[in-house]
């Protein structure tokens, strides 16, 4: 069972970025923390849990969430079967993406 940093990226702008793959034959529960690092603008956000590297409208968890200047947005306790991605989207290049969490064979 793996624990700690699953996944980090800090993601061009205007891209979608997978930032963590659940592997083949694992659950895992997974936090999504991300960073504006800029000090003095706001970063538009999006996070999807999704099957593949382009996520589906019904598969985003936030779509264009702002970020303040040095503010952090979470989302915790997410649960995601083998293959699932994390997917994100920034308006900025200004972010760090940190996915931490539990992976558990099935």
């Amino acid at each position: 069972m793996a624990s700690g940093i699953l996944g980090q990226s800090a993601p061009t702008a205007t891209t979608l970025t997978t930032v963590y793959t659940v592997p083949s034959s694992t659950h895992a529960v997974a936090n999504v923390n991300i960073l504006n690092r800029s000090a003095s603008n706001p970063v538009d956000v999006r996070i999807a849990l999704s099957a593949t590297a382009t996520p589906g409208d019904a598969e985003y968890i936030e779509y264009d969430a702002t970020i303040p200047a040095k503010g952090v947005l979470e989302r915790t306790a997410l649960s995601l079967q083998a293959s699932k991605n994390i997917v994100v989207y920034c308006s900025t290049g200004d972010t760090s993406v940190s996915v931490h969490g539990l992976e558990q064979t099935a």
